[in-house]
């Protein structure tokens, strides 16, 4: 039986999903985050050193970044399904996709939702500077580097229905996570593919179940 260590509201939402898609059996153990802090548990430093969700047993085998997860499930369980035949044009995108969502996409947007929260976690004091800082920082640099990857997102899937090419893939469900999380911090002005994408994500019945699954979720 795989397990999933799910924390709430993170990225293991979309190891649920694959695990949907892919039709396989799993359990998922639960944690929640500090309602203050929005800090992962201290029971998840039992699982992993850092504490950090997803974590996936199987077996014996433990996995843990969601990208690795991704290509160990698939590589062990997948059985050739949702991703591109290798040695393909679809499929060094399906590649390059899994790792740009994790390795490029979420930096600004991970920026975004830290300076958002300082000036709420700022002393009075020093809550007016803090602030200022939070906002110039936001609007002369992280601002525009989530415009430019919007833009990016828009263009590339103008070229194909999903991001590797024309058939769904664990790729998509990988950059479902950027996708929503963008959403989350500023609306999709004049962006029709990208919100298209999300409606095509959304109306899947695996994504249905692994929310299911997962409980309530919030990418803000």
């Amino acid at each position: 039986m795989i397990t999933v260590h799910h924390l709430n509201n993170s990225r293991s939402q979309r190891v649920l999903w694959l695990l949907e898609e892919l039709g396989l059996e799993y359990e998922v153990k639960r944690y929640e985050r500090d309602a203050k802090t929005m800090l992962a548990p201290a029971e998840l430093r039992a699982i992993h050193p850092l504490g950090k969700s997803p974590v996936v047993d199987d077996g014996e085998v433990r996995v843990a970044e969601t990208g690795a997860i991704v290509e160990y499930l698939l590589e062990t369980h997948g059985q050739g399904r949702l991703r591109p035949t290798p040695g393909t044009a679809e499929a060094r995108r399906f590649t390059y996709w899994l790792h740009y969502a994790e390795g490029s996409a979420m930096t600004p947007l991970l920026l975004k939702l830290v300076f958002g929260q300082l000036p709420k976690r700022a002393p009075g004091l020093i809550k007016p500077i803090v602030n200022a800082v939070s906002n110039k920082a936001q609007q002369g640099f992280i601002d525009p580097q989530i415009a430019a990857h919007v833009a990016y997102w828009e263009a590339e899937l103008t070229k194909s229905a999903w991001f590797a090419g024309d058939q769904f893939t664990a790729a998509d469900i990988m950059m479902s996570f950027p996708l929503e999380a963008g959403r989350s911090r500023a609306p999709y002005d004049d962006r029709p593919r990208v919100e298209a994408f999300l409606t095509a994500i959304h109306a899947r019945p695996a994504y249905q179940r692994a929310l299911e699954r997962g409980g309530p979720y919030a990418y803000a």
